[in-house]
């Protein structure tokens, strides 16, 4: 496995992990009311909801994080965890009309994608 390749399915893991905490601990905290430009009272309505998406994106990490570790099977499963990053990432900034959410979740899943499809 190439190391920009592995060193780009990292980052996408650590993003989503950071996500994960955000979402999971932070989320009605100065931090996470920050990161996601929400009002106290919003955040506390919504902070069941986050914890469950926080939880989705827990899942996403330990998925590429499994590519990385098979280093078999790391094409077919990193593929597939990344073009489920790429989608909630498109679908994300669609639904919020925040376009930021496309560029940090899914470019850097998209050169991914890229890079692992060039490789071969």
């Amino acid at each position: 496995m190439d190391v920009i390749i592995i060193f780009i399915v990292g980052l996408v893991a650590f993003e989503h992990i950071y996500f994960m905490i955000l979402e999971m601990f932070f989320w009605d905290k100065p931090k996470g009311l920050k990161a996601f430009g929400m009002k106290l009272e919003e955040a506390k309505i919504t902070k069941t909801l986050a914890k469950n998406q926080g939880l989705y994106n827990g899942f996403l990490a330990a998925g590429l994080i499994w590519a990385i570790i098979d280093a078999n099977n790391f094409k077919n499963i990193a593929l597939f965890f990344l073009v489920c990053v790429t989608i909630a990432g498109i679908y994300g900034s669609y639904t919020t009309k925040k376009y930021k959410i496309f560029l940090i979740q899914s470019i850097p899943s998209i050169i991914g994608i890229v890079l692992i499809l060039l490789k071969n």
